[in-house]
Parts: structure tokens; sequence; C-alpha cells
């Protein structure tokens, strides 16, 4: 058997066509959505996720406002910027992007951004809304992988879903958006002892740890949906995900590729949240 591959990169295309339309209707009503991003330091890699999200806002006919800052910025000029751009009616997302800097609080910078242009979904607000099962902003890498689920038309209620990593933007809220789905969740980390016995009852498996080939064939059960959020460099450079993906996708049903998969999702679910945060504001005009 071999799997039926879930292509991110195809539905995030579909996604942000959608989004085009929506855009347009905002803006024939003169309210059109826009999204800063913050960009603090030189960081190659954070410079390309940073042009990939503008460009991706251009496409779909979001307007983006860029703020570029050193990377020896002081705590309360970054905190002063943000502060302008939560006042701006015109922008309905803030995005700062991370890693920051060492000598700047990561969670104050990120609180300090309101929780109704917290488009990202870190707020301590909005993750305590998806916890309680009514999210207002869901963070973005989870949300993509939730509509990655639903193209493969598999129910989810009932499923046993194990979810590998823990952090507070990736691990955490996917567990609680499995739960909302009301699949049976089961999150493994670091501490957890046999991890391939747990992996291996698992109907649905999600992997964001961040360590590269961590999932092997012999950790998956036939026939499981496997989803590969890891991002991790090759000695040669390429970009390869958590999961052995040419020996797991022998074993599992459906699973995704990386890169084309979770990535092209993340930036899709980025402007949702952008869009519905423009129509939430054109609604209470």
């Amino acid at each position: 058997m071999t799997a039926r591959l879930i292509d991110g990169k195809a539905l995030a295309a579909r996604l942000r066509n959608e989004l085009t339309s929506r855009v347009a209707q905002l803006t024939s009503q003169g309210r059109g959505p826009g999204l800063a991003v913050v960009l603090v330091g030189d960081d190659p890699a954070s410079a390309v996720y940073v042009r990939n999200k503008i460009k991706a806002c251009e496409d779909c006919g979001i307007r983006s406002v860029f703020e570029k800052l050193p990377a020896d910025v002081g705590e309360t000029q970054l905190l002063d910027v943000i502060d302008r751009l939560n006042a701006d009616p015109t922008l309905h997302g803030i995005l700062v992007q991370l890693p920051l800097p060492r000598h700047l609080n990561a969670q104050r910078v990120l609180e300090s951004i309101s929780f109704d242009k917290d488009v990202d979904g870190l707020h301590a607000t909005n993750a305590g809304l998806t916890l309680m099962g009514v999210p207002h902003f869901r963070s973005c890498t989870p949300y993509g992988v939730m509509k990655m689920l639903e193209s493969t038309g598999i129910e989810l209620a009932g499923k046993h879903a194990v979810v590998i990593g823990r952090s507070n933007m990736v691990g955490k809220p996917m567990a609680m958006l499995l739960l909302a789905a009301n699949a049976t969740v089961t999150i493994c980390h670091s501490a957890t002892r046999d991890l391939p016995s747990i992996t291996r009852q698992a109907d649905i498996l999600v992997a964001a740890v961040g360590r590269r080939a961590i999932v092997t064939a012999d950790m998956v059960k036939p026939g499981a949906v496997v989803i590969d959020v890891g991002t991790n460099k090759t000695p040669e450079g390429k970009l390869a995900g958590d999961v052995d993906f040419n020996a797991v996708k022998e074993v599992a049903g459906w699973i995704s590729p990386v890169p084309g998969g979770v990535g092209p999702m993340t930036i899709a679910m980025l402007l949702t949240n952008t869009v519905e945060s423009a129509e939430r504001a054109a609604a209470l005009a």
C-alpha cells in the first residue's frame, strides 16, 4: 500500500483563490483587509518567510505593511511600533516574525498585540478561547492541518489522534482543535516513554518536534493519516520533515510531504485569519 498524498500546496492555492473573491468584496466596500508584518534583525530564514507572506498578501489583494527593525532594537521601541499598528483601523492583522533576538521578551511582545489583530493566534486570550472551544483566531499551522485533514474526507470524531510536540505555536493548539473535532487526543513529548507504542495506536499522527525523520515506518499504524509539520535541513541543505517520508508512505493511508505540505497551508491560514478579521470589523462598522 502506498499512501495518498495530501497536497498542501494545491489545497492552499484553492483556499487563496476563494480568499481573493472575499478580499475583492471587502475592497469594493472600502474595507479592504490590511496586514502588518514586523521583522526584527537580519535572520535569512525569517527574511524569506516574511517575503513569502507579503507576496501571498499581494497575490490575494490584501494590503501589507512591512516594519523592518534592527536586531538591537530596544523592547520599548518595538512595543511602540506595535502600539501604533494596533491603533491603525486600516490594519486587521499584526504578525511579529519569530524568533526574536534573545534580548527581547517574545511573550511580552506577542501579548502587546491586540487580540483582535493577533492573526497568528498566539496571544494568551486567543489561546484561551481555543482551549474553551470558541476560537477567535486559530493558530495558523494547526488551523492549516485541520483543513488538510478535512480534505481527506475522514471523519475525526472518535479517532485516536497523537500529536508529537507540545509547543505553544503548534502542539498545544493542535491538540485543542483535534479535541474540538471530537478526536481522542494524546500529546507526546521529550519525556514520553516508549513513543513508538503510542504512535502505533494513532489513526491520526501529527509530528511537530523539529527532529528529522523521528517518525519511522515501524511507528505508524497501517492506514493512518500522517501529517508532517517538521521543517529541518539535511546535510545537503535540503528541506526535510520529522517523518521518514519514503518509508512511512508505504504504511500510511494518507501522508503530507515536506516541502509542499503544511508550509503553504500555514501562510494560507494567516491570510484567512486576516480576511476573517476584516470581515468582523466590517460587520461591526
